[in-house]
């Protein structure tokens, strides 16, 4: 098939209009089989899709040598159309426990030693600090990236789940090509200032948890059993009766899916690119099944009247429960 592209921001680099986000490969979301993963990425790769999203503490530097391997054993066309963006900055310990964030320059760089080594390449298309560090000015940040980008290292500056005054403040510091930021149906939040700003200032979006961890995939179902290593384990949306509610809510999507002649997972990606051509959702896809329906929905046009039949169905501010859990909602810049 033939994807179509988007531009990240009015700096960033052209891109495939569907992404693929590799943390889930790393067993984020449970176990994980990582030949099948790296077969999928190899999948993307061949379909067409050419933005591949990892971060350095996904399995503490496991996604980022998996990635490394897939395009490793890609065919070299193939691989050369990657681009690669990565997140930094996240501290957890040996157990896995989050420790904080460490946005010092120093740390940057070193950060990006280590995920060239992991990754196997010479360059990062998209380098991004994962949090603010609420002890270190985000221009000092940026500023130690766009270091990076001088030498060659980093080609481009992202941003990750920050608010305006953040993001004007790092933009005033260097170009800034996009925001990586939780946007789907049942989160929308950015919608009141984020959206705006990042419009205003020529930059461009990249969508994570379009699907909501799999609750708009309709693939979960209420009787579902989380294990302790999945995040949805521990996350609100999916505990008790918000769990049931916002199943409620896959099942208003469903008759429009089923109208349509598309899944639930398709109508949900497909509203988030109907957003705007400077939004470009990232797909946690870990198998080539899932990664296949993804990618139809691409192939779905909603018009005037669908959208407002979803809009109906799913209002904003619809969902149940935080995004996070408390002590991670809190360490968001983008939700003060």
């Amino acid at each position: 098939m033939t994807i179509p592209t988007r531009n990240l921001g009015t700096t960033g680099p052209q891109v495939s209009a569907l992404g693929l986000g590799c943390m889930g490969m790393s067993g984020m979301y449970g176990e994980a089989d990582r030949p099948e993963a790296v077969r999928t990425v190899h999948a993307a790769l061949e379909a067409g899709v050419t933005l591949i999203d990892t971060g350095d503490f996904y399995a503490m530097g496991h996604n980022e040598m998996l990635v490394g391997e897939a395009l490793r054993t890609a065919p070299a066309h193939l691989r050369d159309n990657a681009v690669l963006s990565v997140k930094f900055g996240a501290l957890r310990d040996p157990d896995g426990a989050w420790l904080g964030f460490d946005g010092r320059p120093a740390a940057v760089k070193t950060f990006a030693a280590y995920s060239l080594q992991r990754l196997g390449v010479d360059h990062i298309d998209i380098y991004r600090p994962s949090r603010l560090d609420p002890d270190v000015p985000i221009e000092e940040t940026v500023g130690a990236v766009a270091e990076l980008v001088e030498k060659g290292w980093v080609k481009h500056i992202g941003l990750s789940e920050v608010g305006p005054d953040t993001i004007r403040r790092a933009a005033a510091t260097a170009p800034i090509s996009d925001l990586q930021i939780e946007y789907a149906l049942i989160s929308r939040g950015i919608e009141r200032e984020i959206l705006p700003t990042l419009r205003e200032l020529g930059i461009g979006v990249t969508a994570y948890g379009v699907l909501s961890r799999g609750l708009l995939s309709n693939h979960i179902s209420a009787d579902r059993d989380f294990a302790a290593t999945d995040f949805r384990a521990f996350s609100p949306r999916f505990q008790g009766e918000n769990f049931r509610h916002n199943l409620s809510l896959v099942d208003s999507l469903r008759k429009i899916a089923e109208q349509k002649g598309a899944t639930v997972a398709q109508i949900a990606i497909a509203w988030v690119l109907a957003q705007g051509s400077d939004i470009v959702p990232v797909i946690g896809s870990r198998t080539r099944e899932r990664l296949s329906e993804a990618l139809g929905a691409l192939d779905i046009t909603l018009d005037a009247a669908d959208l407002a039949a979803i809009e109906e169905a799913v209002p904003a501010d619809a969902a149940a429960g935080e995004r996070y859990a408390p002590a991670q909602m809190a360490m968001l810049d983008s939700e003060r």
